[in-house]
């Protein structure tokens, strides 16, 4: 059988292509074979914890070759639907058609394969906040240091004077990783960089954990009330918002929600706080209900077994209000004092009532806040503790950390792979509704991954410990410029797919490293990467240029081993761009839409001349079809 019977990304079998609005009609069209001899076919629904429900398909187009069987389909509310075929023909007998490798193939009995409909609120909107241009993420110890005197800070902390040099990585005497070694970063450090950021394309900034805490990554929170120290004050914090909105940037901080520190106002195991107060101090505390005591006061839940980070119950009453309350809570002080959102930290082991909570408080701000999970997977599917997540069905994540992208864009680039960076890349574009879609936060580097120009060059550091990577962290010269051409050629694609492109601290400068903390080091502020410098202010700036890539639609146009081509088309098909790199050593000519022969030719890295993309080459093709040339 050489023709499909059913491809979901085709517009002859489903109308219109990917996540569609509640109330938004649906078409849903079959191909099959003239010799199958259909009596019925049926549309078959799947919803988590209902009935399958079966509706009726109707003969409406018939070929030499096949039968079509087509049904409009029309969702009320925002749900996750499933769905496969059933086929009965003329002899009694059933056909299951179902979404597995290839629809090219022969009818399939087997039922435990399904495609995806996503339906989502319509009322959702891309968030303003992100603006068109870039979002950089910056873990604030290590980009830079304003050299503004602090004042309480705690005296158990190690402050370095050897700004560029390794973290400490090796455990202390009694064994532990303490992560009290501070390089001194600060918020009026972010504030004096603004103009560089601009230079980027940067339109909104990513911190990750600024409130109290003692460690350098601050993901164990002590008070989050109050900035840490070392990083300034309420009033800097303030500043950098009000200086960032002058220059049309925004800033989103980080939400560890899911858990506090053990050395914490909150639970205060170390005493710090006062020898009778704190949950683990004090069984009277008015914050002992937040925590799960298996036995009081040592055996308590934790964050993954980590005695550091107990756990709290997000849904404990006292505990939502101090952290949702629109008028006194946690996120309503820093909203107030001028932040934009929060990205929420383990988004996935926050209950749904949370959530609602928090993106109800964070959009009573305004509607161009934003709220962004850390979700690993495909977050329009995602099962957490036995839940189907409802993250992008609207009113409790506007979008996610986009790491499949990130798993596409590398693995392409080491791999030629063409088939597995399609698959991922039109999987998530295909089950994400558009505004979660063009809000998906799309970084090849984060605080949690080895560096992008390490993964694309270095030796793999599975089974490896810390002493080697530390000998590994500086890749040797040839290496280096290797990984620097791989690293625009994977930011390329990175800066054009859809979402918005997030750029790691550091990584435009040339930064290496593996896993934390080599990839939390500073920022080689007077020994910085000139030359990737340049790239990537020339592709912030073309992408802040083109601010209908907000909304484009992504249409592939070649992937293979030595070639990757796709096509953004806006919203209104007024203006296109066509996305090519070359990962071979040889030319490559590319297949040019009608009309994109004399379309604006962007080369970002090597040659290319009439339509021929030379060996190791980048370009960005802007078109304006229905203008006049």
């Amino acid at each position: 059988m050489d023709f499909c019977i059913y491809d979901s990304r085709l517009s002859a079998f489903k109308q219109p292509f990917g996540a569609v609005a509640a109330g938004e009609t649906v078409r849903f069209s079959i191909h099959l074979p003239k010799n199958l001899c259909v009596k019925s076919a049926h549309l078959v629904l799947c919803c988590d914890g209902e009935s399958d429900r079966f509706f009726p398909m109707q003969l409406d187009e018939c070929t030499i070759r096949y039968n079509c069987y087509s049904i409009h389909f029309v969702a009320q509310h925002p749900k996750l639907y499933f769905y496969y075929f059933g086929v009965t023909t003329e002899d009694g007998s059933t056909h299951v058609i179902h979404a597995n490798e290839s629809m090219r193939g022969e009818l399939s009995v087997d039922t435990d394969r399904y495609w995806q409909l996503t339906v989502y609120d319509p009322k959702m909107k891309r968030p303003a906040s992100l603006g068109n241009g870039i979002l950089y993420q910056i873990f604030p110890d290590r980009f830079c240091n304003s050299g503004t005197p602090k004042k309480n800070v705690p005296t158990d902390r190690t402050l370095r004077s050897d700004w560029g040099n390794l973290p400490v990585y090796l455990p202390n005497e009694e064994g532990e990783i303490t992560n009290s070694d501070y390089f001194g970063g600060d918020l009026a450090g972010i504030t004096q960089k603004l103009p560089y950021l601009q230079s980027l394309g940067v339109t909104c900034l990513y911190l990750n954990p600024i409130f109290e805490a003692h460690s350098n990554h601050r993901y164990n929170t002590a008070d989050y009330r109050k900035i840490d120290p070392l990083l300034g004050t309420e009033e800097d914090f303030a500043d950098l918002c009000a200086q960032a909105k002058k220059l049309g940037i925004s800033v989103i901080l980080d939400g560890v929600f899911s858990h506090t520190g053990s050395d914490s106002v909150y639970f205060n195991q170390n005493g710090r706080y006062g020898e009778h107060s704190g949950a683990y101090r004090d069984p009277n505390s008015p914050y002992r209900e937040w925590y799960s005591f298996k036995r009081y006061p040592d055996d308590y839940e934790c964050w993954w077994g980590f005695k550091t980070l107990p756990n709290v119950r997000e849904t404990q009453p006292d505990y939502m209000d101090f952290i949702c309350n629109p008028k006194t809570g946690v996120l309503a002080k820093w909203l107030t004092l001028g932040a934009s959102g929060f990205r929420l930290d383990v988004a996935d082991e926050l209950p749904d009532s949370f959530l609602d909570r928090v993106y109800q408080t964070v959009k009573s701000f305004g509607e161009d806040k934003v709220v962004i999970g850390e979700v690993w997977e495909d977050a329009s599917n995602k099962i957490s503790y036995g839940n189907r997540r409802r993250y992008l069905l609207g009113n409790q994540l506007d979008s996610v950390m986009n790491y499949p992208f990130r798993n596409a864009v590398l693995g392409y680039i080491l791999t030629g792979n063409a088939d597995d960076f399609l698959t991922s890349v039109v999987s998530i574009v295909e089950n994400y509704p558009p505004p979660a879609m063009n809000s998906m936060m799309n970084s090849l580097s984060t605080h949690d991954t080895p560096r992008a120009i390490t993964v694309l060059v270095g030796e793999s550091m599975e089974g490896k410990d810390r002493p080697w990577q530390a000998a590994h962290h500086y890749l040797s010269l040839d290496k280096y410029a290797r990984g620097q051409v791989l690293l625009k050629l994977a930011s390329t694609l990175q800066y054009f797919l859809p979402g918005i492109p997030c750029l790691y601290y550091g990584d435009e400068a040339g930064l290496s490293g593996y896993a934390d903390p080599f990839n939390r080091c500073c920022y080689p502020w007077g020994y910085e990467n000139q030359e990737l410098i340049a790239f990537f202010s020339e592709l912030g700036k073309l992408r802040l240029s083109m601010p209908f890539l907000t909304e484009a639609s992504f249409i592939p146009l070649v992937v293979d081993e030595a070639l990757c081509c796709y096509l953004r088309c806006g919203k209104n098909k007024e203006e296109r761009a066509l996305i090519a790199i070359n990962r071979s050593n040889q030319p490559r000519t590319l297949p040019l839409p009608k009309d994109f022969t004399d379309a604006e030719a962007h080369i970002l890295l090597g040659e290319y001349h009439d339509g021929v993309l030379c060996g190791e080459s980048a370009v960005v093709l802007e078109d304006y079809p229905f203008f006049e040339k």
